[in-house]
C-alpha cells in the first residue's frame, strides 16, 4: 500500500520527480477542486506545475495534464493499486508519455507547450464557486495579460469568435484526453473567424 502525503508544497517536488524517475504510478488529490482523484505517472516536473499523464478508472489512457504543484492536498506514493494497474497498462499496450523539454515552470510555458502538441487543449480555469470550468479549443493568439482560444463546444460545433483569458485564470491544462479528441473528430477543421474577430496579441 501506498503512503499517503498531505501535501504542503514541501518535498512534493521531489517525490514526483523520483516517482518520474522510477516510473511509478502515483495517485492525487485536489480537494478543493474536485471530489475525486487523478492516477497516473509523471512525466515531468517544473517549479509551478507537473505533468501526469493520467490512466482512467478504466484503464484507459486519459491524456496529459499539467497541474499545479499548490493544488495538491494528498499525494499517495505509490498509488494503493498500482500492482494491478501496471500489469493492465502493459497488456492494454498504453505505453507511459514522457514529452522531451516540456517546460513547466509557468502558465504561460504550459499553455504554449500544450498548443504545439495537441490540435485542441483543454484549459481548466477557477471559478468564482472555487470548481474548475474546462474549455476546449485552440490556441490563436497570446501576449503579456493573456491569450485567445477558438473553442469547440459541448455540441462539437466551433464557435467562430475568440474566448480570452488571463495567464492567471489557468489551473489546469490537459492534452489527448479522450473527450477533448472525440469533440474535434465530430467537428472537423476549425472555420474561420467572424470578420473583425482577430482576437488579442500574437503567439511566440
Amino acid at each position: 500500500m501506498g503512503t499517503v502525503h498531505r501535501m504542503q508544497n514541501r518535498g512534493q517536488r521531489a517525490r514526483l520527480r523520483q516517482a518520474q524517475q522510477q516510473r511509478q504510478l502515483i495517485r492525487l488529490w485536489r480537494g478543493d477542486m474536485e471530489h475525486g482523484s487523478f492516477s497516473g505517472y509523471v512525466a515531468g516536473v517544473g517549479r509551478e506545475f507537473f505533468l501526469l499523464h493520467v490512466i482512467g478508472d478504466g484503464i484507459s489512457d486519459d491524456g496529459l495534464y499539467a497541474m499545479r504543484h499548490r493544488d495538491v492536498t494528498e499525494l499517495e506514493l505509490p498509488d494503493r493499486h498500482a500492482r494491478f494497474i501496471d500489469r493492465a497498462v502493459v497488456l492494454k499496450g498504453i505505453a507511459p508519455r514522457q514529452p522531451l523539454d516540456f517546460p513547466l515552470d509557468d502558465v504561460t510555458q504550459v499553455i504554449k507547450a500544450a498548443a504545439k502538441r495537441a490540435p485542441v487543449i483543454g484549459v481548466h480555469v477557477d471559478s468564482e464557486d472555487e470548481a474548475e470550468v474546462c474549455y476546449i479549443g485552440r490556441l490563436l493568439q497570446s501576449d503579456d495579460d493573456g491569450f485567445g482560444l477558438q473553442e469547440i463546444s459541448p455540441d462539437a460545433e466551433w464557435l467562430r469568435e475568440v474566448s480570452q483569458f488571463g495567464w492567471d485564470e489557468v489551473s489546469t491544462v490537459s492534452m489527448h484526453d479522450p473527450y477533448a479528441s472525440a469533440l474535434l473528430a465530430v467537428a472537423g477543421p476549425a472555420p474561420a473567424l467572424e470578420p473583425g474577430d482577430a482576437g488579442i496579441g500574437h503567439l511566440s
